[in-house]
């Protein structure tokens, strides 16, 4: 008994341990639903048994641990058996602890794995059925199955129920995809027990789940419950291979490219569920070609591949091949994996010198040699040929001051060309050193070496002698001489030169060029001999200049030439004079003229100038005084009032020194209000009294042939209007001379005919009939008279009442432009006549060509016997005005006159 109580005891704290375990995980699992799975009574080792959701019992664990050492459970909730595993009494039960380290939380989930048949045994008690029934058993009930599942077919997947069962006879049916659609016939029902099977393996892949919709009805058709929504989900099972997207990857990463460079990313796919274990892919590399040292590494997770070393070098190795793999369940031994081939292509950088071949090279020129190869430098690079890394640029660091080499590339051969492209001088120097370097196009990568970046070479010219001509050095040499010097004078001349000797002997020279013959070259000195008097002031010399060309030869024929500038100084041998010898003096607006001497010779013997009457006559002294302005310019003035005419004025004009010249001025005094105008007149006619009469005279044939237009133009206007007895004269025309006109060129109302003539028409409501002189046209009734020469010119007259008035503008429209814009009476005579006959004989017919009842009659006839009255536009004038008048015009009219003579 004593042996009992410990016994009892420890059974009884042992049974109080099991209450409390059981009581801890009640309350651990409290948030946790149980889970539920239906597998073969036989297990292979690592088989997928299904999916439990992690996240509704503990969604921050990060320790997942199952109480049964037989099954493993991933990060996404799938369960795996590590071994076989064979269920007892066709059932098995393990609990899977979730744990935060951080937080110190615990949740612990029950798995329950159930074979399929035990569920069709009706015969065991309804307290050891795994299946339980709910109060409500019509609601969606969650059922799931695995894919390509062994069967045995059918294979039984879950109980449908309704309550009404207990009140009615319930028959169960269901439609949807897999049983009425496609799939047909996938899954069935049992109609009395509510059974639901599968018939076949399912595909995820193909198909993610089913929804089916049941129904419970009694046989005589009643429904009792609503239709019952029933999803069936497909569980993934790893039966897909990941692929990656490419069989073979290609990259490029430069050498030299630091540790972590990225040179490229794989990628790979999985058809099996998505988030899942199954799909969970890791990337590694098996091997890689050339064999070590590793010089990658590839991201597990990314597929990213970077550099392990920064020792990657094109010049040893250019490609590496890399053989790589992809592994889905994390990498997990058992996952299903697959390969593909990486290769990856070294870039090249400039991390290699270009390097002389040779450090020092010999070669020679003959002087005077232009745009000619002397030699060929050799580098040699190993980085990638024909690259801006491998091509190479020369420069000339020294020994070319001068500029007479250049260095230029070959393309093809990377050589440096050494030419010359100013001649060398072997009198100069014998022998030339250079020293040249050379650089890659790009720019050297490796910052840290103790090597230049620059490699270089010394290459020495012998520059070999030439028998060269003479030179003509400098080109231009020059000589003073002074002008007028005495004919037979000798002074030096061009001086050539021996390049070799450095002297002038044995030298010939030769005059090619002298303008005026005014020198003579000695054949064997170069010196010249003053041949004629030399003159400043001739045309040909150029700012006190003269220039010869000299040639000069040596034995051997050979020859330079060269420019001789005499240099002309100056003597006074020139007077000054006054280059205008004639002036006007308009004696309305001024009493004086102002007078400029000039001199040719230099300034120091030039002004200032002295002004004075030479004249015995004592009248020319008495009318005309002399005032001085400035050193070159004086004023004449007269001061007694002078008739008009021209008069003849000596002048004298001395420079400092005393030479001097008289200048015979000629004076015109005109009664002109500006000089042009005297000048002009005076140009046309000879005397002083045609060039007065000018302007009036030009006035008076403008206003006459203002006049013979009025009475041409009355006289068509007044027969035309003679039926519809209408004036069309304006009263106040014959009153005036001159009418204010209100048009200087064509208005918007001239239409200009294809015969170039001007046109101007008259509105409707004038009704007037108007003669076009010499053109014909005619436009409903209404004509236009034009007087034009070129299309230039128009003169509207006999307007109808209403219209503002014209007349002949006495600039522009008074006489006809033609090449001198101006015409002859007579020549307008004979331009008018027929045409205005023409007219005329036109008025006698109306509209319909017939001879109208009233005419114009012959001008001798005019105003006997006709209707339509007199034709002169000018018949209220009791007599003919003289043209006194135009010598009372006032100023301005004046000027309008001397615009009219320009024209």
């Amino acid at each position: 008994m004593a042996a009992a109580g410990p016994t009892r005891s420890r059974r009884l704290a042992l049974g109080l341990g099991h209450l409390l375990t059981l009581a801890v995980l009640a309350l651990a699992c409290e948030a946790c639903k149980e889970m539920t799975f239906r597998v073969p009574s036989e297990l292979p080792a690592e088989k997928f048994i299904g999916r439990v959701n992690l996240k509704d019992c503990l969604k921050s664990a990060n320790l997942i641990h199952p109480s049964d050492p037989d099954f493993q459970v991933f990060e996404d909730g799938s369960v795996y058996t590590t071994k076989p595993v064979v269920l007892s009494s066709r059932q098995r039960n393990f609990i899977i602890w979730l744990f935060n380290t951080e937080t110190q939380e615990e949740r612990a989930l029950s798995v329950h794995l159930e074979n399929p048949v035990e569920v069709l045994n009706e015969e065991r008690p309804r307290t050891e059925t795994v299946l339980r029934r709910a109060k409500r058993r019509w609601a969606p009930i969650p059922c799931s199955m695995m894919e390509n599942s062994l069967g045995p077919f059918p294979l039984f997947l879950q109980q449908i129920q309704s309550d009404t069962a207990q009140n009615y006879t319930i028959y169960y049916s269901i439609r949807g995809p897999g049983v009425d659609r496609e799939p047909l016939n996938l899954f069935y029902v049992e109609r009395d027990t509510g059974n639901l099977f599968c018939t076949g393996r399912v595909d995820r892949e193909q198909y993610e789940s089913f929804e089916l919709t049941a129904f419970a009805t009694t046989p005589d058709g009643y429904t009792p419950e609503y239709p019952l929504p029933l999803l069936i989900k497909i569980e993934d099972e790893n039966d897909n291979y990941p692929i990656f997207t490419q069989s073979t990857y290609s990259f490029t990463v430069l050498e030299n490219s630091p540790v972590g460079s990225s040179v490229g990313e794989v990628c790979a796919t999985d058809k099996d569920e998505p988030g899942t274990m199954h799909t969970k892919l890791r990337y590694s590399i098996l091997e890689q070609l050339p064999s070590p040292p590793t010089l990658f590494t590839m991201h597990p997770t990314t597929g990213v591949i970077t550099t392990t070393s920064s020792q990657l070098d094109r010049e040893l190795i250019d490609k590496y091949q890399l053989k790589i793999k992809v592994q889905d369940m994390d990498g997990q031994y058992f996952g299903l994996q697959t390969t593909a081939t990486c290769v990856i292509t070294l870039g090249d950088v400039n991390d290699n010198l270009p390097t002389f071949t040779r450090t020092a090279y010999v070669t020679s020129v003959e002087e005077n040699t232009v745009n000619e190869e002397i030699l060929r430098l050799t580098v040699q690079d190993k980085d990638l040929v024909n690259s801006p890394n491998w091509r190479a640029n020369y420069t000339i660091l020294k020994g070319n001051e001068n500029g007479n080499f250049k260095i230029v590339t070959d393309p093809k051969t990377n050589e440096g060309i050494l030419c010359v492209v100013k001649p060398l001088d072997y009198e100069e120097r014998h022998e030339v050193t250079l020293q040249i370097g050379v650089v890659n196009e790009a720019p050297y990568t490796r910052e840290a070496t103790s090597r230049s970046p620059m490699s270089t070479a010394t290459v020495t010219v012998t520059v070999r002698n030439q028998d060269e001509g003479p030179e003509c050095v400098p080109p231009t040499q020059t000589v003073r001489i002074q002008e007028n010097a005495p004919v037979g004078t000798r002074h030096n001349g061009y001086k050539a030169y021996d390049p070799e000797t450095r002297n002038s002997n044995g030298i010939r020279y030769r005059k090619l060029s002298d303008p005026r013959g005014w020198v003579t070259v000695h054949e064997e000195s170069g010196s010249i001999t003053i041949f004629r008097t030399l003159d400043r002031e001739a045309e040909t010399v150029r700012n006190g200049i003269y220039n010869i060309t000299v040639l000069a030869l040596d034995a051997d024929g050979r020859s330079c030439t060269g420019t001789l500038g005499i240099i002309l100084e100056d003597v006074n041998d020139n007077g000054p004079f006054i280059p205008k010898q004639t002036v006007v003096i308009c004696k309305a607006t001024m009493s004086s003229a102002e007078i400029v001497a000039v001199d040719p010779d230099e300034p120091v013997n030039g002004p200032p100038f002295d002004f004075s009457l030479e004249s015995s006559d004592s009248e020319v002294r008495r009318m005309w005084r002399l005032t001085r302005i400035n050193d070159t310019a004086a004023r004449l003035s007269y001061q007694n009032d002078p008739s008009f005419g021209t008069y003849v004025v000596p002048i004298r004009v001395t420079d400092r020194l005393g030479l001097s010249s008289v200048t015979s001025l000629n004076v015109v005094v005109c009664d002109c209000i500006t000089e042009s105008d005297c000048t002009v007149r005076s140009g046309e006619r000879s005397g002083y009294a045609e060039a007065r009469l000018g302007p009036w005279a030009i006035l008076a044939i403008l206003l006459g042939i203002a006049l013979l237009f009025c009475i041409l133009f009355t006289l068509v206007c007044s027969v035309s209007q003679a039926s519809e007895h209408q004036k069309v004269i304006p009263d106040d025309l014959a009153q005036q001379n001159l009418i204010v006109s209100n048009t200087e060129a064509p208005g918007d109302d001239k239409v200009y005919s294809t015969n170039g003539f001007t046109t101007q028409t008259v509105g409707a409501s004038g009704q007037a009939a108007l003669g076009t002189l010499g053109s014909g046209v005619r436009g409903g009734g209404q004509e236009a008279i034009e007087m034009v020469k070129g299309g230039q010119q128009t003169v509207d007259a006999c307007r109808g009442a209403g219209y503002h008035h014209h007349t002949m503008d006495p600039c522009r429209g008074g006489h006809v432009e033609v090449d001198n814009y101006r015409y002859m009476y007579s020549e307008w005579h004979n331009f008018t006549q027929p045409r205005l006959g023409e007219k005329v004989q036109l008025c006698r017919e109306d509209d319909n060509q017939m001879f109208a009842p009233d005419y114009v009659l012959t001008y001798n006839y005019e105003g006997r016997g006709s209707a339509a009255g007199s034709v002169g536009c000018c018949s209220d004038q009791q007599e003919e005005e003289g043209l006194e008048f135009l010598d009372h015009l006032e100023p301005k009219f004046r000027t309008l006159a001397e615009v009219c003579a320009k024209r």
